[in-house]
């Protein structure tokens, strides 16, 4: 019944709200005037009549300060000081008004007293009224609404509970709070608890969700908080950090899911502005696969560090379109003086890039455009050795004869004894840079070698996100599997600020961190998403855990050193690794060899003479790929196979499925 009524009053057009908090207001001060004149003579037998043009004046300049002060347009169940102070001054202004027509027009005037208690009880009165009805709102209008525990009860869970008592998805019924000073207060209306009375919550609320109201709590602080939430099956939310409001690209009283941040709990370290600015700012800068994770992430970064003018190369229309887009979008809201070029094109070709290094005069090149995904490039070599050795040698070899300052190619930990033909190809190009700095004394190239950036494409997390929202299975390659990771913005910020430290055929390697089981980070995923996992110990779980087995040429771990001769940076993130290269006249010619293969579309005999260049490339598997290729491409295998061919005839012929997490630099 009640809660029907509270459907019904809330379901009111927004005049006639107003209209009915009016006559309650009137109809209480109409009470508190009656109350102030009994309690001061003191008798039920008043002659009222006499009083009443007195009693309509008071209650009448009541409601009408009301009114002017804005009382009526607040919403009621948002009781706010700014509410308290306009009903404290409409009550003062009606009782001096009453009292000063009572003075003017009666013979025999009421006690100021009168007036005084009037404006104590109708305080109380018209405030109190507004506190119940915010409770009786709260209580019987929000039953659909999913119940909400906010994890800490300072200034931003209180803020935050104070706006949702509006919101029609979710009811605040608790607070989260370590503060043992807080335990047991009430705020808001809601009772602080401590974290080990969750499970009296859970019980009172079984659909309980949790909302992380820690906006500038340190992110491995966080992950703690969330590594303790895990068992409970919780659906977590969180407010934005403090980073992110402050930077304009989220709301401070905004709902989200889980950010990666916070699964990775890894703090950001803020960046040395020396180095940031040192090839960007008054230059003209060049970004290929600029719209790309990485690429469009650095294009962001760098417009904002006062460029001269940014060139961004990609070559497809539509990631090219949307980060242009996007980019101008940050130039007008800015107001920044930078040139802002789109070029639509192929890193491969030589005259184009050339062309558009000396049309633009082109300081600084970020090389981003890489074929990246370790099963399609294991699938598509050719295409593969193209895009990762090729773009390299051509865009590097243009960035020389423009006069091209610093050239900083973007690496993969994936190259360090590569297991796989992406790594091979990007070891590869990493070796092509170290060769032509020899030849170089104007340019100087650096490589910047790290692991997988959550929330990138193909990357394991949006795609255990988008199998948690399906229900499942939730695909991982093997129990054992372990991953270095970073978010995308520090990785593209590290970028920037290691080519700031080149000196000339550098190889820089960024501090990924500890390791991460992507088991691990499966278990954690589904059960913040408010799911259970299911497994032989719990057969009645929400979303079952699939192991599909390695694929072809991946790695249980992946390494960032070829051996471990390293020494600090100016950066303690980033680290500079002295590792072999081969002269760039010996080189040349077997890259040449590797790359006319291909282009002839001989997969195996390119591999082989890539396996050449990159002596530490130890394929997995290689024959099955190797005669998948060669079918696909209507060849026979090449006798450079040696003996690993002997048996090729008895191995299946499958293509391979691409399963499980994702691979990213």
């Amino acid at each position: 019944m009640l809660w029907r009524l509270s459907r019904s009053m809330t379901g009111l057009p927004r005049p006639a709200k107003r209209l009915l908090m009016l006559f309650v207001d009137a109809g209480f001060l109409s009470l508190s005037l009656l109350l102030a004149l009994l309690l001061r003579f003191d008798s039920l037998a008043l002659n009222l009549q006499p009083m009443l043009p007195v009693m309509l004046v008071t209650v009448l300049a009541g409601v009408g300060a009301f009114a002017i002060v804005g009382v009526y347009h607040s919403v009621l169940r948002f009781l706010s000081s700014s509410v308290s102070y306009a009903l404290l001054t409409g009550v003062v202004l009606s009782a001096m008004l009453g009292a000063l027509f009572d003075g003017a027009v009666s013979t025999a005037p009421l006690p100021l007293a009168v007036f005084g208690s009037y404006a104590a009880l109708g305080m109380l009165a018209v405030g109190g009224v507004r506190i119940l009805a915010r409770q009786f709102f709260t209580a019987f209008s929000g039953q659909d609404a999913e119940p909400l525990a906010i994890y800490g009860a300072g200034d931003s869970g209180r803020q935050i509970s104070s706006a949702l008592l509006t919101s029609p998805e979710y009811r605040p019924v608790a607070f989260i709070d370590d503060n043992i000073g807080l335990q047991g207060a009430v705020i808001n209306g809601l009772k602080v608890y401590a974290p080990s009375q969750l499970p009296e919550l859970i019980r009172r609320f079984p659909d309980l969700g949790m909302l992380l109201a820690l906006p500038s709590v340190a992110r491995r602080r966080r992950q703690e908080i969330l590594h303790a939430l895990a068992p409970y099956g919780l659906h977590v939310r969180s407010l934005p950090d403090m980073g992110d409001i402050l930077t304009g690209t989220a709301q401070a009283g905004e709902i989200r899911e889980l950010d990666v941040n916070d699964l990775l709990g890894r703090e950001a370290v803020s960046p040395n502005e020396g180095l940031f600015s040192a090839c960007i700012k008054r230059k003209s800068v060049l970004v290929t696969g600029a719209g790309g994770s990485i690429g469009s992430e650095l294009c962001r970064q760098i417009l904002r560090s006062s460029p001269a003018r940014l060139v961004i190369f990609e070559l497809s229309e539509i990631a090219l379109y949307q980060i242009e887009r996007e980019l101008r979008a940050i130039v007008e809201e800015d107001g920044l003086a930078t040139e802002l070029i789109a070029i639509l094109g192929n890193a491969q070709h030589r005259d184009r890039m050339r062309g558009v290094m000396r049309a633009y005069g082109i300081e600084t090149v970020y090389h981003a455009a890489a074929y990246k995904h370790v099963p399609i490039v294991e699938e598509n070599v050719v295409e593969g050795m193209h895009n990762n050795v090729l773009s390299t040698w051509v865009t590097a070899e243009s960035a020389m004869e423009a006069g091209v300052e610093v050239f900083v190619l973007v690496s993969t930990d994936k190259a360090v004894n590569p297991t796989n033909a992406m790594g091979a190809t990007k070891r590869a190009a990493e070796m092509v840079l170290q060769g032509l700095q020899q030849r170089s004394s104007a340019t100087r190239f650096a490589m910047v070698r790290f692991g997988n950036v959550l929330a990138s494409s193909g990357s394991v997390v949006p795609l255990f996100q988008q199998q948690i929202r399906g229900g499942g299975p939730v695909t991982v390659t093997h129990p054992d599997v372990i991953r270095y990771f970073m978010t995308i913005p520090e990785a593209a910020q590290l970028v920037i600020q290691a080519g700031a430290m080149a000196r000339g055929g550098d190889v820089f390697v960024l501090d990924m961190g500890q390791p991460v089981r992507i088991v691990d980070l499966a278990r954690r995923m589904i059960n913040l998403a408010g799911r259970s996992v299911r497994d032989a110990a719990n057969p009645a779980g929400d979303i079952e855990i699939k192991f599909t087995g390695l694929r072809p040429a991946e790695k249980l771990y992946e390494e960032l050193l070829i051996g471990n001769n390293v020494s600090g940076t100016e950066h303690p993130m980033i680290m500079r690794a002295m590792e072999h290269s081969l002269p760039w006249a010996q080189l040349e010619p077997m890259v040449r060899q590797m790359l006319d293969l291909s282009r002839d579309g001989d997969a195996p005999a390119a591999l082989k003479a890539l396996r050449q260049v990159v002596q530490e490339y130890t394929p997995a598997n290689r024959v099955h790929d190797l005669v998948w290729n060669a079918e696909r491409n209507h060849k026979t295998p090449s006798p450079l196979l040696d003996d690993e061919s002997s048996n090729v005839a008895a191995l299946p012929v499958k293509r391979v499925k691409l399963v499980g997490e994702g691979d990213s630099l």
